[in-house]
């Protein structure tokens, strides 16, 4: 969030940029604890550095799933492809980050909106069509699971 206040701000004052970062950590010691029950700094170093790998990939599989979607409107016989329905299946994820982070991962991907993730690992999906919930959970789960240490 820092990093977007400088950017929008567009204030690059060494004071400013101290205080954010002191802020910035203060606020990430005193909640980290409500995100994470991870008991170590080098635990919640790993999480966050296997996130930043996770990123790249979310973000291609978005870019791809736009590309569907793209291609599913401007087909001629687009009501004949779209058939939206329901998929419900069970993660194995178990940690409260990982179901959030599963959750919000298929609703940022085109074509796929989560209904509900419920605690003990049941989602319930919307798909604008087949292909689109096909691979859920897929590689996904796999990639969640490996973030929060869940493999």
């Amino acid at each position: 969030m820092m990093v977007l206040w400088l950017v929008l701000s567009g204030k690059f004052e060494p004071l400013l940029i101290s205080l954010g970062v002191l802020a910035s950590l203060i606020v990430s010691a005193f909640s980290h604890s409500m995100l994470f029950s991870s008991p170590g700094w080098s635990d919640y170093l790993l999480t966050v550095v296997r996130f930043f790998r996770y990123i790249p990939w979310l973000i291609y599989q978005i870019f791809m799933a736009n590309f569907h979607v793209l291609r599913l409107v401007f087909h001629p016989r687009m009501m004949d492809k779209i058939d939206p329905h329901i998929v419900v299946f069970r993660t194995r994820l178990r940690k409260d980050m990982s179901i959030v982070t599963m959750a919000n991962s298929i609703t940022l991907t085109p074509g796929t909106i989560t209904v509900t993730a419920d605690q003990d690992g049941e989602f319930r999906v919307h798909a604008i069509d087949r292909p689109s919930s096909a691979e859920l959970p897929g590689d996904m789960e796999r990639k969640v699971a490996n973030v929060f240490g869940e493999e």
